[in-house]
């Protein structure tokens, strides 16, 4: 997981002083594209992490080899645990290390470190045909943002998801597809893609839903025959009438 590596690196240059891309790619197991990426990556979080061109050169931490994060000023720790926090819940590893690296800090820069690494969610769930780039205007206000007491970023947000969502997916339908495709349709209806089982031909059976059975229809229409609507009447019926448009207009020029 990147988090991981991206600790793995900080501490690794610390315990060196300097360390190149291919030594770094060859300690975290990775390309040196990769490992280079990983080292710009802190020093964009705010990181002091510089490189030196040249012979002898190679990336390192300003202020020489340390094999604690004392060096750190309270602004970098902040960076550097908005950056990583998100990718906590990746797995067990991610979150000891990131523990960790808490237990390293000075004890006056802990709590804001803390407090920065739940500043940010990252959803890895599709949300289907929903993009930022839909958002027509924005306008900034003068009302200052409070946090709530007892406001829990992670729960807040699984809160909007699902309002939003309820209001995404008031059709569904349930279609056979190839087990080799049902990735395809995910990428097509997000999370509105639900796997349910087996079926006796070696199918899929999945759930797929949209605001409308127009809407579902539009994402089926394209896989012709591969797919069956076994229930769902409304968007069999939207289906049938697109097919039947298609007809009509072929068969009048």
């Amino acid at each position: 997981m990147r988090a991981d590596r991206l600790v793995a690196t900080l501490l690794l240059l610390q315990s060196r002083g300097r360390a190149t891309a291919a030594e770094v790619a060859a300690a975290t197991e990775v390309s040196v594209p990769t490992a280079r990426r990983d080292l710009e990556a802190l020093s964009a979080a705010g990181v002091p992490v510089y490189p030196q061109p040249g012979r002898g050169g190679g990336w390192s931490l300003v202020g020489g080899a340390r094999t604690d994060l004392t060096g750190l000023t309270a602004p970098e720790a902040r960076a550097l645990f908005l950056l990583l926090g998100p990718t906590a819940a990746a797995s067990d590893e991610v979150r000891t290390a990131l523990r960790k690296l808490v237990q390293a800090l000075p004890p006056t820069f802990r709590t804001e470190a803390e407090t920065a690494a739940h500043a940010v969610v990252v959803d890895r769930a599709r949300w289907g045909t929903f993009r930022v780039d839909r958002v027509v205007a924005a306008e900034v206000t003068d009302e200052p943002a409070r946090r709530p007491e007892g406001f829990v970023l992670e729960a807040a947000w699984e809160q909007v998801v699902d309002e939003v969502e309820e209001r995404r997916s008031r059709t569904w339908a349930t279609v056979l597809v190839d087990t080799r495709d049902v990735h395809v349709l995910r990428d097509q209806f997000g999370r509105h893609c639900v796997p349910e089982s087996q079926a006796e031909d070696g199918r899929t059976r999945v759930r797929v839903g949209a605001p409308t059975a127009l809407d579902v229809a539009r994402h089926l229409a394209g896989w012709g025959a591969q797919v069956d609507v076994v229930d769902g009447q409304d968007v069999r019926a939207e289906l049938a009438r697109m097919g039947a448009e298609l007809v009509a207009r072929q068969e009048a020029q």
